[in-house]
């Protein structure tokens, strides 16, 4: 069997894929490990997991394939440097020891870091007494390490692990090397090029500077700022087009440097900037006021048009009837909802983990195909895919650590914390009538989800008919800013008689309106900005945006058949067959990993009750004490 590793590492959201003949077997970020958000080292604990899982040791690995090519971004970092000089020296000469010292010698660096991860699996094999002979052997020798360029990860991770044997792809991120948005052909086992739109014009970066101008982090923050923008109203859209970017009718665009500082400063815009939008960057934490409202609004719309005009061209220039996205851009999903009711393409498939993370995956399978010239595991016909949610390669993105039953009550009992155990049927009933009575419930089950959604297997989740668990949630759970809104868990059967969709959405990355069947009358017509979030907008508020919309995850039983079970059983009881889900985890955190991380946040959160696996905790019944504990270490990690 051939096993090949990919690596996404040393910028943000380091990950480790492995892939087994072609398939993708395993895959986790190195966050989700070590608890630090975004975390950019390398992917040690995350590489460990998927080789244990298969059973391989790393000397076994047939290649080691990093996600992009660090001599290409090097350079790249160099004339920008000169070009903007002397401007950027501050910038240039905190760079500078960094790409000296590792990134320019990411080679060496990866054979040291391999040849730890050697180390240690021969002295589980052979015991402790390896290390006093180690200093006496050669060094191991590593597998062959291969390296990708940025776009062409993002590009094999939509199109290689999606259900088309034809489709056009479009990468949209940040930047890679040069790279900032790219489009290919995909064909079989094929990825052809077609064009690039290189730095520093980049729609990512674009967007990442209202972010950053709005108050709100760049690489984390993009999320609020999506979630604010129904919230506003585009004043500031023909600003936007006339001053910052142009835009061609092939999708092409520019933007006009004089307004941005992250070329060369350390900061994303300029004083040209901040006195064409009227004032200063918003403080960072600061109160949201109605001008970002109307800024985050207005770089949404301009981001969806952009993303719009590309894609039609793109369509027409390769005929394909697929789409398949990737990079960070890809990730919003109310463009994804747009370019699904408005685009040109009649199918669209978005990687899950669509970000760097994803790109483990995507440079893995492209060393599969373009390196080893090996064929796809399966090809079928675009209209087959359309059918089942089955189809493409991911399975369902559940690709990380899962834990036993038996582990989770020794985890329990090591805390010493009241704990009950129940069958399917009595677990099921149980937590559905929990749901239905209004309380938050921590589930817990199966293989940890790849990427940044929770997909029912680290998931919170509750009752969205309920008018103040929005609130609720993201205040007391979630510690969060009170307008970012939920996402609903539906079943796939039942998606079409509440949201205006026509296709699957099992990775929660489309957005579509509720059926003004469900609308209500809204009262409070004067309101404006957040006052809004106190409106009662559907029978099912809790995942009803201001806008109407909702970010839909169609929950299928072939992919998962727990979480599947779980809605059917609380549709039994509630009449109907949807909950809220959103991420196990709070504000500064990843999503939990192992069944210590999910009592620690159970316990830290005003949760009420935790599911794992087929065991049952109550808040109620834990100890003041052993909740305070969870609180200030909760505290110490955010």
């Amino acid at each position: 069997m051939n096993h090949i590793l990919g690596i996404s590492a040393f910028y943000h959201d380091s990950a480790a894929a492995l892939i087994s003949d072609g398939e993708i077997a395993f895959a986790a970020q190195e966050e989700r490990f070590t608890r630090v958000k975004h975390d950019p080292s390398f992917p040690s604990q995350a590489i460990q997991f998927c080789l244990k899982e298969q059973g391989v040791s790393v000397e076994s690995l047939d290649a080691v394939v990093f996600y992009d090519k660090p001599l290409l971004k090097f350079e790249r970092l160099l004339e920008t440097y000169l070009a903007t000089a002397p401007k950027g020296f501050l910038s240039f000469a905190k760079a500078m020891p960094i790409w000296l010292k590792e990134k320019l010698y990411l080679k060496s660096v990866l054979r040291t870091e391999l040849r730890k991860l050697i180390h240690q699996e021969r002295a589980l094999a052979n015991g402790t007494s390896y290390y006093i002979e180690r200093q006496k052997q050669k060094k191991p020798k590593v597998p062959k390490l291969l390296f990708c360029e940025h776009h062409e990860s993002h590009a094999a991770a939509a199109y290689f692990p999606s259900p088309y044997d034809d489709a056009a792809v479009l990468c949209l991120d940040g930047v890679g090397e040069w790279a900032t948005s790219s489009a290919w052909q995909g064909s079989g086992a094929e990825l052809s090029p077609l064009f690039e739109i290189h730095f520093p014009h980049s729609l990512g970066l674009l967007y990442s500077a209202f972010t950053q101008y709005c108050g709100f982090k760049v690489n984390s923050g993009e999320y609020k700022l999506m979630g604010l923008a129904p919230y506003g109203e585009g004043k500031y859209v023909d600003l936007i087009k006339q001053h910052l970017v142009q835009v061609n009718q092939d999708g092409s665009f520019s933007l006009d440097m004089s307004y941005f500082d992250y070329a060369a400063g350390n900061t994303m815009t300029n004083r040209r900037f901040h006195d064409l939008f009227g004032g200063p960057p918003h403080p960072s934490e600061a109160p949201t006021e109605q001008k970002q409202m109307d800024l985050a609004r207005s770089i949404q719309i301009v981001t969806e048009d952009i993303v719009l005009t590309i894609a039609r061209y793109l369509r027409q220039h390769t005929q394909s009837d697929a789409l398949c996205l990737a990079g960070g851009v890809a990730l919003n999903c109310v463009a994804n909802g747009r370019l699904l009711r408005e685009g040109p393409f009649k199918h669209l498939w978005i990687q899950p983990a669509a970000g760097d993370a994803g790109s483990a995956i995507g440079a893995a399978l492209q060393a599969w195909h373009k390196f080893f010239e090996q064929g796809r595991v399966s090809q079928i016909g675009n209209e087959e895919a359309e059918k089942s949610a089955l189809k493409d390669h991911m399975k369902g993105a559940y690709l990380g650590p899962k834990y036993t039953n038996a582990a989770v009550i020794e985890t329990c009992q090591k805390s010493q914390l009241p704990y009950t155990v129940l069958n399917d049927d009595e677990l099921l009933a149980v937590s559905a009538k929990h749901i239905e009575e209004g309380k938050v419930v921590g589930w817990f089950q199966g293989a940890m989800e790849f990427g940044p959604r929770a997909l029912g297997n680290r998931s919170i989740i509750g009752d969205p008919r309920n008018t103040q668990m929005q609130s609720q949630m993201n205040l007391k759970i979630k510690q969060r800013e009170s307008f970012r809104p939920f996402a609903p868990a539906v079943l796939a059967e039942e998606s079409a008689k509440w949201f205006d969709l026509d296709t699957i959405s099992p990775y929660m990355l489309l957005v579509a309106d509720v059926k003004k069947t469900h609308h209500q009358t809204v009262e409070m017509t004067d309101a404006k900005g957040l006052e809004k979030l106190n409106q009662i907008r559907s029978s099912v508020p809790a995942i009803t945006h201001v806008d109407y919309s909702a970010r839909v995850q169609t929950v299928h039983k072939e992919t998962n058949p727990r979480f599947h079970e779980l809605i059917s059983t609380f549709k039994k009881v509630s009449g109907i067959g949807m909950v809220i889900n959103t991420s196990f985890n709070v504000r500064g955190e990843p999503p939990v990993c192992s069944p210590e991380d999910a009592i620690r946040c159970f316990l830290a959160t005003d949760m009420d009750v935790l599911v794992m696996e087929n065991t049952m905790l109550l808040k109620e019944q834990q100890a003041d004490e052993a909740i305070e504990q969870a609180k200030q270490v909760t505290f110490e990690l955010d």
